[in-house]
């Protein structure tokens, strides 16, 4: 199951258990569900673990009912907002790798760290990453790192999908469910399948190790890389794309119109506010930005009401 399929759903589940949800939110609900099989498989499988967990909610709510002062109350509401995200996140956590939760270094979502390694070695890492290091070997449990080695003294950098050996050169490796993206910056990487297959990637290339093995390079965009020093750069790229991969850096829920999909962006936009990035987009294009809780956003036309 998709790990973000799987997020999508605790999300809608915890928004309709707040009883805050709009008809506008249950129509969404709808759609998103209606929109692709496993959606609806997911969604079908949150509704089973809630009722799993609904004896929680009823038993503190009959615990409570005899006491109405209004303490009494507050306390209640949050103890059965606590109780409906209780299978919400059991869900996500099914989702994420076991290893991401034990790896040495990890990074939460919007967070990215500098890191010193030996011989004048540095890694990054980007949002939502976890990384096991031991002496010469980093090993890429799930996100994006970049690796800059200055000396000849190779260190090894493992992924689900091969081997890399890096020396007197710097990368960025970005784990995907289908593959890694390698994108070599300086020098030259070499790279090794998972059929033992070897092959080199010079400065500037940019190639998918997959299952099957590491595909053809191509040049790569260096604005992709920009989040190293902390900025999203778009060229004329459409508003969906954009939004897709500030989602990465921003938790909660960020929502758009899909006939916002096609608008095109220009601009460098600072990781470090999101909510300042929103803010540009809808000014920018002409857009509204409706925020029902700091983690639950909506982009959208001005005449659309949300």
């Amino acid at each position: 199951m998709n790990r973000d399929v799987a997020r999508a759903a605790a999300q809608w589940l915890a928004l309709l258990e707040s009883g805050a949800a709009t008809e506008r939110d249950h129509a969404a609900l709808q759609h998103w569900r209606d929109s692709h099989p496993q959606h609806e498989q997911t969604w079908q499988r949150a509704q089973s673990l809630r009722q799993r967990f609904s004896d929680l909610p009823q038993a503190l709510a009959m615990a409570s009912l005899d006491r109405p002062q209004p303490g009494r109350r507050a306390v209640l509401k949050r103890a059965l907002g606590v109780a409906a995200l209780v299978p919400a996140a059991w869900l996500i956590s099914r989702q994420l790798p076991l290893d991401a939760w034990r790896a040495d270094l990890r990074t939460a979502t919007g967070e990215r760290k500098r890191l010193p390694l030996a011989d004048g070695a540095s890694l990054q890492l980007n949002t939502a990453t976890a990384v096991d290091v031991a002496q010469r070997r980093v090993t890429l449990v799930d996100g994006e790192l970049a690796l800059t080695v200055p000396g000849t003294a190779a260190l090894t950098v493992d992924t689900r999908y091969g081997q890399l050996r890096v020396s007197q050169a710097e990368v960025c490796v970005r784990q995907l469910a289908s593959g890694c993206r390698v994108s070599v910056l300086k020098g030259a990487v070499q790279v090794r399948d998972l059929k033992g297959q070897l092959a080199t990637l010079q400065g500037g290339q940019q190639a998918s190790l997959q299952v099957s093995g590491l595909g053809a390079w191509a040049p790569f965009d260096v604005l992709q890389l920009g989040w190293r020093d902390g900025v999203l750069t778009a060229q004329n790229q459409a508003l969906g794309d954009f939004l897709r991969e500030l989602e990465r850096y921003r938790p909660g829920v960020l929502r758009w119109d899909p006939s916002l999909e096609s608008l095109r962006v220009t601009g460098s936009f600072r990781l470090d506010d999101t909510d300042r990035i929103l803010s540009l987009l809808a000014s920018t294009l002409g857009l509204e930005l409706h925020s029902r809780t700091r983690y639950w956003v909506t982009l959208a036309t001005r005449d659309t009401t949300v």
